[in-house]
């Protein structure tokens, strides 16, 4: 069965510990109704750095990762509707990149 990743784009650290319980709920609610599916429940990210051809930049690039999470499903399809339950998307504070991860 195909693998996909779950790139997190947006959100923000809550402001405090009674807004960290409810987020992390919302999260682990969110990872129980997927299940089995969830094969790497992946970590938020910190400040990332864009490394090209013209240097480094340490302001995480134009849409900058906030964390990830690594999920198997039947098709690119599926995998989306289960990214529409991520607690970013519901509350509109962030977005998920979808795509396959490639066997090589």
């Amino acid at each position: 069965m195909p693998k996909f990743i779950f790139a997190y784009h947006g959100g923000g650290m809550p402001e405090t510990p009674e807004e960290g319980a409810r987020v992390m709920a919302a999260w682990n609610d969110w990872y129980a109704e997927m299940g089995d599916a969830v094969v790497d429940g992946g970590a938020p990210v910190g400040q990332s750095m864009t490394v090209s051809t013209h240097g480094v930049a340490g302001d995480g690039g134009a849409n900058p990762l906030s964390g990830y999470t690594v999920v198997e499903t039947a098709s690119m399809e599926v995998a989306c509707e289960m990214a529409k339950g991520c607690p970013m998307v519901a509350d509109g504070s962030g977005s998920v990149e979808v795509a396959p991860l490639i066997d090589m």
